[in-house]
């Protein structure tokens, strides 16, 4: 399945509030993600959200293709970048070698854990040799939901270097940083950038 319908009804019902509450771009993360990408690389962003990570990624000179899970996300998304922004659940990613990046800024913290495995697989299948993949979870020691019943894998460091450790990365960094989220909650983050 790769996703939870209770969470993509959470994203469909609120995606006018939660794609224009003027979120600024991950650009720190994001210029340490493209700082390993030649100019102009390929970079395939999974739940894009409002577009302001594809945008800034954009005014850089890169090949974003933007796409998210939920229509009316995807459809805002579009609105604000004026490009084509694709429907596309992490399960029906199906590519072999197209993207020179992979960027999942805060969205596959929600695919259930048993299937989280099966969805990287399908995301370095999609990427180049040398590649590049970033994602970020909120970190945690086990499944749950939140105030807004959104589903987390929540995981830990350990957890997701096992989860990794299966698919031949070349390397594998992990980095824990307090955030917070849509929530306004403290939060513990795990940035995770992975290279093919």
């Amino acid at each position: 399945m790769s996703h939870d319908p209770e969470t993509l009804r959470f994203y469909g019902a609120e995606a006018a509030k939660y794609t224009s509450r003027g979120q600024e771009p991950s650009r720190h993360r994001i210029e340490i993600f493209l700082s390993h990408l030649q100019p102009g690389a390929t970079v395939l962003e999974l739940g894009c959200g409002g577009g302001q990570d594809s945008e800034f990624m954009i005014a850089r000179g890169f090949d974003v293709r933007p796409t998210d899970g939920t229509p009316e996300i995807a459809h805002a998304a579009e609105t604000r970048l004026g490009i084509p922004v694709a429907t596309l659940l992490f399960g029906d990613l199906d590519e072999r070698g197209t993207c020179d990046g992979i960027w999942a800024n805060a969205c596959l913290l929600h695919v259930p854990r048993a299937e989280l495995p099966g969805i990287l697989a399908r995301i370095h299948a999609a990427l180049k040799a040398g590649g590049v993949f970033y994602a970020s979870f909120k970190a945690g020691d086990g499944e749950g939901r939140d105030q807004f019943d959104r589903y987390y894998n929540y995981p830990s460091e350990s957890w997701l270097r096992e989860i990794y450790a299966p698919l031949a990365w070349d390397a594998v960094r992990i980095e824990a940083q307090p955030g917070s989220g849509y929530d306004r909650k403290p939060t513990d983050w795990l940035h995770v950038l992975a290279t093919k």
